[in-house]
């Protein structure tokens, strides 16, 4: 094989620079769309469609290389979307849980990877621990207004709307630990898949904008599911639109991680509180 041909065929360092037409943005929108229903809504007879519709109409629109791309990018993501809508995602700490959740998160997160990396020899699915330089005044602003907002904001609405009762009851050290680990499990999990995985997929054929909602769309129906529902979205909606920019803006996945793990840090700390009052009373926030 020459050099030439040893090279990746697509790269994260060469995405899309112009919005894409609209039959093109309209398979995508399918594809991630169909999340809302199975995650949303736990409607596989709406979502399993949409998903294949999606697939179905990029192949109808292929003319080039480009085009090809497109559709073998949204299948694989399909395929991912299918298989954890197999599973249910309300939070479980069982072990049963625990082994379903590994199995299918995992598989969503390996197989596009695998795919992309060593089938289609492309270098677009990365995990950049660092790139180069310091956190500068942007990086750190930004996380100090996270973390406050959320300090002040989340336990309102975990508490005060009640959803705080879609997690496990924790009261035992070992029940605890285990919630502690699963929300950063998950946590870890959401950036592999939407912003590193999801999202960087989609940069290769799609504006900044029109990649970034797609995949916020994913991240916000899965996490609904997950447990972030009532009032929820206010709060998914922004957050998985702005983890996205985050990305696209410090191309760190090291970032978007402590980031978002910071959050959940602050989101297991007031699980344990809403069931155990004596344990992290800390906010200021949290209603009586």
């Amino acid at each position: 094989m020459s050099t030439t041909d040893a090279r990746p065929t697509m790269s994260a360092d060469t995405p899309a620079t112009e919005p894409a037409s609209l039959p093109r943005f309209l398979s995508a929108a399918l594809v991630c769309g169909s999340a809302v229903a199975l995650f949303g809504f736990r409607s596989h007879v709406v979502g399993w469609p949409l998903l294949a519709a999606g697939v179905l109409l990029a192949l109808v629109v292929t003319r080039g290389d480009r085009d090809r791309a497109l559709l073998r990018h949204l299948a694989v993501v399909a395929v991912a979307l299918f298989g954890i809508s197999l599973v249910p995602l309300k939070a479980d700490i069982s072990n049963a849980g625990i082994l379903r959740f590994a199995l299918a998160l995992g598989f969503a997160v390996l197989l596009p990877y695998v795919m992309s990396r060593f089938v289609w020899r492309e270098d677009v699915i990365r995990f950049p621990v660092r790139t180069g330089r310091a956190w500068g005044r942007f990086e750190w602003t930004y996380l100090v207004v996270v973390v406050a907002l959320g300090y002040l904001v989340l336990p309102v609405y975990f508490i005060g709307s009640g959803v705080y009762e879609n997690w496990p009851t924790v009261v035992e050290t070992g029940e605890i630990v285990r919630l502690f680990v699963g929300v950063n499990a998950v946590g870890l999990w959401d950036e592999l898949f939407f912003v590193c995985t999801v999202f960087a997929l989609l940069r290769q054929h799609f504006s900044f904008w029109q990649a970034n909602v797609l995949q916020a769309t994913v991240f916000v129906s899965f996490l609904w599911e997950l447990g972030y529902q009532s009032w929820g979205p206010l709060l998914t909606v922004p957050f998985a639109v702005l983890q996205g920019f985050i990305f696209y803006r410090t191309k760190s996945f090291l970032y978007v991680l402590v980031v978002h793990l910071s959050f959940d840090l602050i989101i297991f700390m007031i699980l344990v509180h809403a069931h155990t009052p004596s344990l992290f009373d800390v906010f200021v926030t949290a209603p009586g």
